[in-house]
């Protein structure tokens, strides 16, 4: 039997699409993205960066205490205290709020917030809403302490600073009052 010339079209037509869907799926195979380095070499840059920036700030905390010869204790995180006078009441825990006279300056010394200006600060340690820093510093007092606090750039504001009176990158110093300590309800 002999297939006229439009049967043999069509059969080399479907010939050619089972050989071009053939050829398709054997071809396909998991395409693996090509691993890139510069991820991980800008993270290293960055890292390095941060570390130098740090280590100015620290240099300049470390004169400014020398320069008012302050002898300051400094946690782990890099928050340095210092406690002038010891008051008797309530010791702080987290949970509690606490409320507080403060003057919030910048290392030259500019004032950025007061409470006489603004009245005392609450706030209830252990849940955020304050710089970390003055968070952390708290849970060192009691009712009564005056403590300043000399807190990193990285423990405030941070590299945004706090788009008012607190400039990018700034460190902080409180000094704070605290006037009481009580469970928050």
């Amino acid at each position: 039997m002999k297939k006229n010339s439009s049967g043999r079209l069509r059969d080399l037509v479907y010939a050619g699409l089972c050989i071009l869907l053939l050829s398709i799926t054997a071809c396909r195979e998991t395409v693996r993205p090509v691993e890139s380095t510069s991820h991980i070499r800008a993270n290293e840059t960055l890292i390095d960066y941060n570390r130098g920036v740090v280590k100015i700030e620290d240099q300049e905390i470390d004169d400014f205490l020398r320069r008012y010869g302050w002898k300051v204790n400094q946690t782990s995180t890099g928050l340095r205290y210092y406690i002038y006078k010891r008051g008797a009441g309530r010791k702080a825990s987290t949970g509690m709020l606490v409320r507080f006279n403060y003057s919030v300056k910048l290392l030259n010394g500019s004032v950025a917030y007061t409470s006489d200006l603004l009245g005392p600060k609450s706030f209830e340690l252990g849940y955020g809403g304050v710089e970390a820093g003055l968070e952390e510093g708290m849970l060192f007092l009691r009712e009564g302490d005056k403590a300043k606090f000399i807190i990193p750039s990285y423990l405030a504001y941070g590299l945004l600073g706090d788009q008012d009176k607190i400039p990018p990158g700034a460190t902080l110093v409180y000094d704070v009052e605290i006037l009481e300590f009580k469970p928050y309800k």
